[in-house]
């Protein structure tokens, strides 16, 4: 039993590992190292930051650190280092004894106006803060009053997702609490304290979506994402399981000793992510991104998964389809006839009937599963342990059918990808940091700045430098980047002018399809018998790469990011102009050319004229009888004799002092005029590299030797 279920499930595997969408390449057309110059960073403390947020100008942000307020200028590589003040500390002589840990940040509407909460380990505390201060101090307001009451107990864990609404009269919070207790869920704080109901079930929280109805504020909503542990422990059982839930804003808990401070307008649905056909499914919900949209409906949940095996797969949801199911769905294990209550937001949730509220206890999960929108299926999917996603929905002006993914990997790099309506395509990747690292990122909507931050730096990554890809139309376009295009000239961001959007790919716009003369190809001697090594530069992981020469052509050797030619054994025949040529989608470009010339052959007259007196018999039978060879460099060995035919010759076939031997091959018989340079050099160069020996007769005795 268990050998066929070993079997089946690595032919699963290998099924899986073959499937394909539609068109896409799994591999990124183009890789981005740290030495890009569109990569610039900066060093950070000794504490990684809780958050990086987005300031004003375009080249600066803000990293929130476990007592520190940093700024970061990119233009002008400036850093402002603040540390918070907490105002219960004033009154306390030692800071030590005061020491609080910011956990949650959150800007308001001015952008130099925080609310930070930190922790010194037993108790919370929340307060507003200004930036242009010297020494940022934290603050209580009014408006904040009843939220910092609330907390005060609670746990905040760094890097739970929270939403924080900022208004004059009152502020509220709503954030996750993950693990497996009775905490665990979405609460709020503000004028109405609310939590969720103990459910004794493992949750992880990735995200939190603000619904706001403007047709109707009484019906906006927060929905939850979050990835559940499986209590079926069965064989075929998924670990996780991927939830959406819903609050209503509106809601402040039931009444007195029913539901009180608890939700009584949660709902929770199943996500489906995979191919039902090919049996293919994702389970473990890894992160969320969301793009906003004019109407909720159209509201679009990027989704990040993982299954078992460690690929990862991308579905897309609407908030009206959610909306549908949490709607129309009865609940799990019941038919509406048997079990119903309101699904609408009510003005006020203490005055639900005890039967509602009764119902709301007994379950909240409904029968139907929430699928990607218009049952699409996998957006993207891949061989590649994701961690989080970023989406920008509005690449460019023009643009709106496009969507560009960041993904970030397990490694510390960063996939970018293209979506449409059509396909999806992996533009590029880049790799910031030259070490592994778990990363997190932002990316700034205007600039199309994407920040980066590991445990020791914060790196800006300018992902719409477009020039990166090349100099031709064909490279822009082939780029396929929605924040590039061609303009007659170059290949640039989004222009008023003439712009042609690489996103398209249509390589037709360009005139020139052919690939053009190598304005300098570089000149090589290289020595006889030498091993010679030609190098192409690789840009895209997409094209064809080969090596041309006399017609002939060659595949690369190395690695995916090098194109080699390796020459074992430089001869007449390797000279001459060898060509690295790459192909993709039809464009043919040469990325390299080398004029090879064979080195060391002897040029002087005396020498040639003297050699060639020499007694045929000593050039042909008798190697050993050439003055001084044998006592100058002490080589013997054992002769075998044998005839040559007119088209036989020897080679030298090991290049060490310590070791040779002839080897017979065919050559042109008449090209006697070779044997002269080539028996010079022998003699001449005391490396040994290549040297040919034609038997001048038809009968002659040549000699072959094995080493000594």
């Amino acid at each position: 039993m268990k050998m066929t279920l070993s079997l089946a499930t690595y032919l699963l595997f290998l099924h899986l590992c073959n499937l394909a969408m539609g068109n896409v390449d799994p591999s990124p057309r183009m890789i981005f190292t740290e030495k890009e110059k569109a990569m610039t960073r900066f060093s950070l403390p000794h504490d990684p930051p809780v958050q990086i947020l987005l300031e004003d100008q375009s080249d600066t942000v803000l990293a929130a650190g476990q007592s520190y307020l940093n700024t970061y200028n990119f233009q002008n590589h400036k850093t402002s280092h603040k540390f918070m003040r907490w105002e219960r500390c004033n009154s306390i002589s030692s800071e030590h004894d005061c020491s609080y840990n910011i956990t949650l940040v959150h800007q308001k509407k001015d952008a130099n106006q925080l609310f930070v909460c930190g922790t010194d380990g037993n108790e919370r505390v929340c307060c507003n803060t200004d930036l242009t201060m010297e020494a940022p101090m934290c603050l209580s307001s009014e408006n904040i009053a009843k939220l910092i009451e609330g907390i005060e107990r609670f746990n905040i864990k760094e890097g739970e997702p929270s939403i924080f609404i900022d208004s004059e009269q009152s502020a509220a919070l709503y954030i996750t609490h993950s693990g497996y207790d009775e905490s665990v869920g979405i609460h709020k704080f503000g004028k109405a304290r609310v939590r969720p109901k103990n459910h004794h079930k493992e949750q992880h929280y990735v995200g939190l979506v603000l619904s706001k109805r403007e047709e109707d504020p009484s019906q906006s909503r927060v929905y939850g994402f979050y990835r559940e542990k499986n209590k079926d422990t069965g064989l075929f059982s998924e670990m996780w399981i991927p939830f959406v839930t819903q609050v209503c804003m509106t809601d402040v808990g039931g009444p007195k000793n029913n539901l009180q401070f608890t939700w009584t307008s949660q709902m929770n649905a199943r996500l489906f992510c995979g191919d039902p056909e090919r049996k293919q499914h994702f389970s473990e919900l890894v992160d969320v991104s969301t793009v906003d949209a004019d109407r909720w409906q159209d509201t679009k949940i990027y989704a990040l998964f993982r299954n078992e095996w460690g690929m990862s797969a991308v579905c897309i949801y609407t908030i009206g389809d959610i909306e549908k199911i949490f709607t129309n769905s009865p609940f799990k294990g019941y038919t509406k006839d048997q079990m119903d209550r309101p699904r609408m937001c009510v003005d006020d949730s203490t005055k639900l009937p005890v039967e509602t509220l009764k119902k709301t206890e007994k379950t909240s999960e409904m029968e139907q599963l929430v699928h990607p929108v218009g049952n699409s299926g996998l957006l993207l999917f891949n061989h590649q342990t994701y961690t989080h996603i970023h989406v920008d929905g509005s690449p460019n002006k023009g643009s709106s059918h496009h969507t560009v993914i960041f993904l970030s990997l397990n490694n510390g790099g960063i996939h970018k990808v293209l979506h449409n309506k059509n396909d999806t395509f992996l533009i590029a990747e880049f790799r910031p940091f030259n070490y592994t690292e778990q990363i997190s990122f932002i990316l700034h909507p205007s600039s199309k700045k994407l920040y980066v931050n590991s445990g020791s730096q914060l790196v800006q990554l300018d992902v719409a430098n477009c020039s990166q890809y090349g100099e031709t139309c064909q490279d822009c376009m082939l780029s396929r980047d929605p924040y590039c295009g061609w303009d007659g000239t170059k290949c640039i961001r989004e222009t008023n002018g003439i712009w042609h959007d690489a996103a398209t790919g249509n390589l037709a716009i360009c005139q020139e399809h052919a690939a053009k003369e190598f304005p300098n190809p570089k000149k090589d001697v290289v020595r006889f018998h030498t091993k010679h090594f030609l190098q192409c530069p690789v840009s895209s992981r997409h094209a064809q790469y080969s090596w041309q020469h006399l017609q002939i052509s060659s595949s690369c050797i190395g690695k995916p990011d090098h194109c080699f030619y390796l020459i074992n054994s430089m001869g007449p025949e390797q000279e001459g102009t060898h060509t690295c040529v790459s192909e993709e989608m039809g464009y043919r470009k040469i990325l390299a050319q080398y004029q090879l010339q064979l080195g060391n052959k002897v040029q002087d007259p005396a020498v040639l004229r003297s050699i060639s007196l020499l007694p045929k018999k000593n050039l042909v039978s008798g190697l050993t009888q050439v003055p001084n060879w044998k006592s100058k460099y002490g080589y013997g060995g054992k002769r075998r004799k044998e005839t040559c035919k007119s088209t036989s010759a020897f080679y030298l076939t090991s290049a060490s002092r310590k070791s040779w031997t002839i080897q017979r091959r065919k050559v042109d018989s008449s090209n006697i005029s070779s044997f002269v340079y080539l028996f010079i050099y022998f003699f001449d160069d005391h490396t040994f590299c290549s040297s040919l020996f034609t038997c001048l007769e038809k009968g002659t005795t040549c000699c072959d030797f094995a080493p000594s």
